[in-house]
């Protein structure tokens, strides 16, 4: 199977250990993510507080690209996931701004965006029937008796219009897909409340305060560690505990522990909160 690959400017960088892993992955399971060429940084969260042309420009240029490749694009970074779907909503709306805006990329790109290409988060596209039985086959080491609770975050199905491929209010396909490694999903409250990761450096007392509560929260709900699919979630989290120690991992970890991958430690080593005693105490490396 081989998909489009846009992993944006995190996975090469402070979430290397989510790219890590979801290459190591998609080998394993023979995934083929054909990293689109030549590339840009979407823009993700800040751009539209600088310039509302950027903030769609930057996302459009790269979908311009992937669609020339004629396969689906697969986007494992919520904050670029967001801007990408909301963009390609954008065009295909066909206001005349989003006429305008399709005009002036494709004097520099040579084409205009169709619209026409399938843009999945990387979640979506391993909750895909043939994917998850493909991945089910595959579990070697079954995450059992490991206590989790997922957290989406905000930015994964909000706007619901342009961006949920799952209840943006009640999310259910990370808690199924962590079921089906074998982890026990703790039920929970605080799946889709906001971390603060866009004012880690504005306001970094708010943020304190909204991640020291999901920590609680998770704490109360019984969990030894945290599961996600964002890295700014991630990074923001994991950065920002004091004595709580409690590891948040990226799903793509997961998924390469239930299958028994050797070398993990290039991705689980570079975490704040090193996940590895959680998953030592149940034997899982």
């Amino acid at each position: 199977m081989k998909v489009g690959y846009y992993p944006g400017c995190s996975l090469h960088s402070t979430a290397a250990d989510y790219g890590l892993s979801t290459e190591a992955v998609c080998r394993k399971m023979n995934i083929d993510l054909a990293e689109i060429p030549d590339w840009n940084c979407c823009g993700a969260t800040p751009a539209h507080s600088t310039s509302d042309f950027l903030a769609k420009a930057l996302p459009l240029r790269n979908l311009i690209i992937a669609e020339g490749s004629g396969l689906d694009l697969v986007v494992p970074c919520t904050g670029c996931y967001n801007v990408c779907r909301q963009t390609h909503g954008f065009i295909n709306r066909g206001s005349s701004k989003a006429m305008d805006m399709n005009s002036k990329l494709a004097s520099v790109m040579g084409k205009r965006y169709e619209g026409k290409i399938r843009i999945m988060h990387l979640l979506e596209f391993f909750s895909q029937d043939a994917v998850k039985a493909e991945l089910r086959n595959r579990v070697v080491k079954p995450l059992n008796g490991l206590k989790v609770v997922p957290y989406y975050g905000c930015l994964l199905l909000r706007p619901a219009a342009d961006v949920a491929f799952d209840d943006p209010e009640q999310p259910q396909a990370l808690d199924r897909l962590l079921e089906m490694l074998g982890a026990e999903v703790r039920p929970w409250s605080y799946k889709m409340d906001c971390c603060g990761g866009s004012f880690a450096i504005a306001r970094s007392d708010v943020v304190t305060d909204l991640t020291a509560e999901l920590v609680k929260q998770a704490r109360k709900a019984g969990a030894e560690a945290m599961v996600t699919a964002c890295p700014l979630c991630q990074a923001n989290i994991d950065t920002r505990q004091a004595e709580a120690g409690m590891p948040i991992v990226y799903f793509t970890e997961m998924i390469a522990t239930a299958m028994g991958m050797p070398g993990q430690d290039r991705w689980l080593s570079k975490h704040i909160i090193d996940p590895r005693p959680a998953l030592k105490n149940h034997k899982l490396i």
